[in-house]
């Protein structure tokens, strides 16, 4: 089975994306990851990410196709996390899953009003030596600014500030909604409230999972 799951910046897709893949045992596609990647070696992508927007949509389109080809050659058992955002994309990754001897089976879109997206992570803090997170409402340091793990000084991400996040969620809103009413219209789309507790929300989506494979049992 592969699985599309779609979600706003901050609606809590990364976390229960990792939770459904160790549940389910498939294999985590992150296009945020592949992009913040490339964003290393790419100064171009780095300005676009940073900005809160996003990737020409063939140009992602591109890095995920060549990502699998080379991570997961039998496209099977593929959680995708915030890919794909436009039909284009949607037709292209269904094509080159056919051609493979398979196809997206099931899309979930988890939803978040954007003031609760813009609260979320304008939260979040990062630790630039180890990398370790910190959200400063549910989950702060010890000392206030300083990572407990390596005593780094913590920072925010360009596109973790305010106004990036209210483009991106922007952008996400402007340039999903056509996708998901398409993906809707085949009778693939489940809809999710993410404005709940991790735990409820992972529940949800596991027997969303369930139901879509035809397993029911707990």
């Amino acid at each position: 089975m592969n699985i599309v799951l779609l979600g706003s910046p901050a609606s809590g897709k990364g976390t229960q994306a990792e939770i459904l893949s160790k549940k389910f045992n498939l294999f985590h596609l992150s296009t945020g990851d592949i992009a913040r990647k490339l964003a290393e070696a790419n100064p171009r992508i780095k300005e676009i990410i940073n900005s809160g927007k996003l990737l020409p949509p063939e140009e992602i389109t591109m890095h995920v196709l060549d990502f699998l080809e080379h991570e997961k050659p039998d496209m099977t058992g593929i959680l995708f996390e915030g890919f794909p955002r436009f039909i284009s994309q949607y037709e292209a990754l269904d094509n080159f899953l056919k051609s493979k001897g398979d196809n997206i089976d099931l899309v979930i879109s988890l939803e978040v009003p954007m003031e609760v997206a813009i609260k979320r992570i304008s939260s979040r803090w990062m630790c630039p030596g180890c990398g370790e997170i910190y959200n400063m409402e549910t989950d702060p340091p010890k000392n206030p600014g300083v990572c407990d793990k390596c005593g780094g000084i913590l920072v925010q991400r360009d596109d973790d500030k305010p106004e990036a996040i209210k483009t991106r969620f922007e952008y996400y809103i402007r340039n999903t909604k056509e996708l998901i009413d398409y993906v809707d219209a085949k009778g693939k789309l489940t809809r999710i409230n993410g404005d709940r507790p991790i735990g409820v929300i992972a529940k949800d989506l596991e027997e969303v999972v369930r139901k879509a494979t035809g397993n029911d049992n707990n």
